[in-house]
């Protein structure tokens, strides 16, 4: 990947579509936006996305989400092919309140391991001299210190980007096959063994924009009776895993991977919630 089009704060509305519902809002949105491109000569006109989440042993992060914190975040390494020399961007998002923030930095494979025992990667070893990169880099060490953090899950997925012509302020992404499994490793191969889909047949659409809600955002959720909801890929797919497949590849003590029963019964809700958003865009 060339070009960073991170927008590093955003408002983010997620949606569940269907195939053929993606496709009309395909159409809609080409008025407003040009296609990403990295996705342009693709088929679909997708390319693949992966991330390595990481967390704390007792799954701290994905409890977060859960339980509905307002202020919350989550650590992954994102990459985009098996190229030896391809760079691995280390990312935190952050959720407060309604707002998404994301810092991130890159990497050379070679640093990836030494950086998640704790080591900053040399100056050799970053794709990028913007101190906000290395900013993110020391942040990121930071927080893997703080939780003992560690690879948990590896998610998937094909992404059809919409971008701003003139600047990033506006996106609209839709992924498709969306999946998940559990990887206690820092390998980063694209290769999966056995992932669960996790959104079924359905797509996650995303509307993203730095400033207002644009008026024709507005417009495209009404002509498709869109119904905004949560569509966290890792906390969907770790819960459909199961969450004690991701903390059994490390020999967590029993009494630590057992959740609380307050947990249990958030789970289930989550569970519940996303089984009636399925069922409403059937």
């Amino acid at each position: 990947m060339g070009t960073d089009n991170l927008q590093s704060q955003r408002f983010e509305f997620k949606y569940i579509i269907n195939e053929t519902t993606a496709l009309s809002i395909r159409d809609f949105v080409r008025s407003y936006l040009v296609i990403d491109e990295y996705g342009a000569t693709l088929p679909n006109l997708s390319y693949p996305v992966h991330s390595l989440y990481l967390d704390s042993p007792d799954l701290t992060l994905y409890h977060s989400t859960i339980n509905g914190d307002k202020n919350r975040f989550k650590l992954r390494l994102r990459f985009y092919e098996d190229r030896p020399k391809a760079p691995v961007y280390f990312e935190i998002k952050r959720r407060n309140n309604n707002t998404i923030s994301k810092q991130r930095g890159g990497v050379v494979r070679e640093a990836v391991d030494s950086l998640l025992a704790g080591q900053l990667p040399t100056p050799d070893q970053v794709v990028s001299k913007d101190p906000n990169q290395h900013q993110a880099l020391r942040e990121f060490c930071r927080l893997v210190s703080t939780l003992n953090a560690r690879p948990m899950a590896h998610i998937a997925y094909l992404r059809e980007a919409w971008i701003s012509q003139h600047d990033n302020s506006v996106r609209v992404t839709i992924d498709r096959q969306v999946r998940c499994e559990p990887d206690p490793s820092s390998r980063l191969t694209t290769q999966m063994e056995n992932p669960v889909l996790v959104f079924g047949d359905y797509l996650v659409l995303e509307l993203k924009f730095t400033n207002r809600f644009p008026d024709w955002f507005k417009e495209l959720v009404r002509v498709y009776g869109l119904a905004q909801c949560g569509a966290a890929k890792y906390v969907d797919g770790a819960t459909l895993v199961g969450t004690t497949k991701l903390t059994s590849p490390h020999s967590i003590d029993a009494a630590l991977m057992a959740p609380h029963v307050g947990q249990a019964l958030d789970k289930k809700s989550h569970l519940t919630r996303r089984e009636r958003i399925l069922m409403a865009v059937s």
